[in-house]
């Protein structure tokens, strides 16, 4: 039997780190708004007759295989642990390929990872008769990805692979909901301009740090996350109101207050690229998910975008031609 899937991946806006639990406990009516772009996460799967397990990464250009199952599951290493941490946890009565690809680039801070744990958990879900709901697979690759990278992980970064478009993850006591922000896509699109700086560094800010300095008490800390949350929602008003004029005003204030959290978010070239860009036509402007790199966004006059494009790539930062992604998470079942 052979599957194959894709998910989108995300820029976010406004309210980030707050989806970690329990840091949005703290902060009464705490959300988080990103939008799904059409750089895509492929898995395809793929079983076998004989025991063995295959995963390859494309983009990586890394592959590895075991012998079994259990060879993998009692592995110390592995050169691909977001797909061998998966297979753990699915445990497929056969042997299986799996080939995986990102159309994220390095570091990115678009939720390449996230994206493509969608992408994998609902190809393994539905080979094993899609017993698990949508919102089921999303607790599964938080839970997955956090034993990965042995911190704790937001949830923000599944829901535009799951369900593409504009959102607002609400968090509260009662959990998490997403609703979709209905948008022009064509005005939308119009107004966002998406450039990768390249890899981080490793000094680039961890979220893990800034949360821990929250959990101990650090004043300082959750007064700017107090700011953030009143950000998100401020945010999300003007969405859908497509008041273009605030949320650009919105977007300069969260990343004014990101780099108080901590200054190592930012590089020289983001810097530098916010500033040339805002006499260009650019509105505002801020880093993608952990920032030392990465992705920035920006928000311009429609008139400006070309202006804008045309200026990132003249300071030596790669302009990516992206749109809203509609669409989430899609499975097929080859013929």
């Amino acid at each position: 039997m052979k599957l194959s899937s894709k998910s989108p991946c995300r820029v976010d806006l406004a309210g980030g780190t707050l989806d970690i639990w329990p840091l949005y406990l703290y902060h009464p009516d705490a959300c988080t708004v990103n939008f799904a772009v059409d750089r895509y996460t492929h898995c395809t799967l793929e079983t076998r007759r004989d025991k063995q397990i295959v995963l390859r990464s494309r983009d990586l250009a890394l592959e590895e295989s075991f012998p079994t199952l259990r060879a993998l599951a009692e592995s110390k290493k592995q050169k691909l642990p977001l797909l061998a941490w998966q297979l753990r946890f699915w445990a497929p009565a056969t042997g299986i390929s799996v080939d995986t690809h990102s159309e994220a680039p390095a570091g990115a801070g678009i939720s390449g990872s996230s994206a493509l744990m969608i992408s994998i958990a609902h190809a393994f879900n539905r080979l094993a008769g899609s017993p698990h709901s949508t919102e089921k697979l999303r607790e599964i690759c938080q839970n997955i990805e956090s034993q990965v990278i042995r911190v704790p992980t937001g949830s923000q970064d599944y829901y535009p692979a799951m369900y593409g478009g504009v959102s607002v993850m609400e968090m509260s006591p009662a959990g998490i909901r997403r609703i979709e922000i209905p948008v022009n896509q064509d005005e939308f699109n119009s107004r966002f301009v998406l450039a990768y700086t390249g890899v981080p560094r490793n000094s680039g800010i961890n979220n893990w740090e800034v949360m821990k300095a929250h959990i101990n008490g650090d004043r300082q800390v959750h007064r700017n996350f107090e700011q953030i949350a009143a950000i998100a929602l401020g945010m999300r008003r003007a969405l859908e109101k497509q008041d273009w004029t605030e949320a650009a005003r919105l977007l300069r204030e969260e990343w004014s207050h990101r780099r108080k959290n901590c200054p190592t978010i930012t590089t020289p070239l983001i810097d530098r690229l916010i500033e040339v860009t805002r006499k260009a036509g650019a509105r505002g402007a801020k880093v993608c998910g952990a920032g030392g790199g990465g992705c920035a966004v920006f928000l311009v006059e429609p008139d400006a975008k070309r202006r804008v494009s045309d200026i990132i790539a003249a300071e030596g930062a790669e302009v990516l031609d992206v749109k809203i992604a509609p669409k989430g998470v899609r499975v097929k079942v080859a013929a």
